[in-house]
């Protein structure tokens, strides 16, 4: 008769939880930082929020934002090297695996979304 170990599934759980906390805490870490912009950020997706009039930019997934001008409901952002024109609800742009929204556009801001693609 072989006899089991109670302690290797819980073990088992103690690790990947570790392991899956560990990911979490690096994923947020190396999320985002900015100048003249907020920043929230999830594992796959973030959205920065521009100050309009100053020189912002946010440093985001791994890739550079920033506002390059607003003129109305359109604005110009730079993602990862790539600049975009954007307007309110126009379908996303794609850029170096991601996918670019324009959230919302008012006289002191700019609001973004940045995501990976799945595929990318």
């Amino acid at each position: 008769m072989t006899k089991r170990s109670a302690t290797a599934p819980t073990s088992l759980r103690r690790t990947a939880g570790l392991l899956a906390g560990l990911a979490l805490g690096v994923a947020v870490l190396a999320g985002c930082s900015s100048d003249g912009a907020d920043t929230d950020c999830g594992l796959d997706a973030c959205t920065v929020t521009f100050d309009r009039g100053v020189d912002a930019s946010a440093s985001i997934l791994g890739v550079e934002a920033k506002l390059i001008g607003a003129q109305g409901d359109q604005v110009t952002v730079e993602v990862a090297g790539e600049q975009l024109s954007l307007t309110i609800g126009q379908q996303a742009a794609e850029v170096g695996g991601f996918a670019v929204t324009l959230d919302s556009v008012t006289d002191q801001q700019v609001q973004i979304r940045v995501a990976r693609n799945a595929g990318g």
